[in-house]
């Protein structure tokens, strides 16, 4: 019952037209979705309504929530399900907290159990941060910048929501829940060559295609991964031709394929 009433309010919700204002913003604050064909579009657009429909944006530090940043937020999302339609949008997270800028951990207290000295862990600055069964927080000057640049290589939105998925199997472990037990031996087989050889690599300081920021651990490889699939599928295919057919594999896409027409297409006179 609660699926049916589930679907009945979104085939509601999908009964609005997708508003011509909202496509503009996708147009000119969204380079991805240039690179979309006409059904990819439709289909994307139809997730950003359901998205926008069912999460609450909360602007913090003074940020007035516009159009602009719920759908640019909301596209970058639903660009990670674009292939995989059944999946249930984020479940369990349905609030998002945007920051105008890059925001500051407070300094960790002592518990009060500790003893000892307290190793102090300086606040770090963030750009985003997502949380098991709670909101997703993220910087809106870095979602903009993201969304228009991605040779820039860094996509705040697909990192956070990467470990949104990655945290449905309950755990934070760069395995999100794959679709049969073939691509979970395939997954563990290449996930653990890349990411032991960015650790290694990363440990001599060595230049690295991803960003060594995905050696920290298997939930920050999966996400730092799928980035650069999005942002950089071309060089990914080329270089890391296993780990990108695993991730084309799970988000069921071909960006490297759409960035390709997406070029001839460009320079065709």
């Amino acid at each position: 019952m609660f699926h049916w009433l589930k679907d009945h309010h979104r085939k509601k919700i999908l009964q609005n037209p997708f508003p011509p204002a909202f496509r503009e913003i996708l147009r000119g604050n969204f380079r991805h979705y240039t690179f979309l064909d006409d059904e990819e579009k439709k289909c994307l657009e139809e997730l950003v309504q359901v998205f926008l429909a069912e999460k609450r944006f909360e602007g913090c530090n003074g940020l007035e929530i516009t159009d602009e940043i719920r759908v640019v937020i909301a596209a970058e999302a639903c660009m990670l399900l674009l292939g995989i339609p059944q999946h249930d949008l984020y479940r369990g997270h349905d609030s998002i907290l945007v920051y105008p800028s890059v925001v500051v951990t407070p300094p960790a207290s002592r518990g009060v159990f500790l003893q000892g000295p307290l190793l102090e862990q300086p606040p770090l600055p963030i750009s985003g941060q997502a949380f098991q069964q709670g909101p997703v927080l993220l910087v809106w000057d870095v979602v903009k910048r993201d969304a228009l640049h991605p040779e820039r290589k860094h996509n705040v939105v697909y990192h956070e929501f990467a470990h949104l998925l990655d945290m449905e199997n309950g755990a934070v472990n760069g395995t999100p829940e794959l679709h049969s037990r073939e691509q979970y031996r395939t997954w563990a087989k290449i996930f653990s060559e890349e990411f032991l050889a960015l650790r290694r690599d990363a440990d001599r300081g060595r230049k690295t295609f991803l960003d060594p920021y995905g050696a920290v651990n298997e939930g920050e490889f999966f996400a730092v991964a799928t980035e650069f699939f999005f942002d950089r599928p071309i060089q990914m295919q080329s270089g890391h031709r296993a780990l990108y057919e695993v991730l084309a594999g799970f988000y069921q896409q071909d960006p490297a394929a759409r960035e390709h027409r997406y070029r001839k297409i460009r320079h065709t006179p």
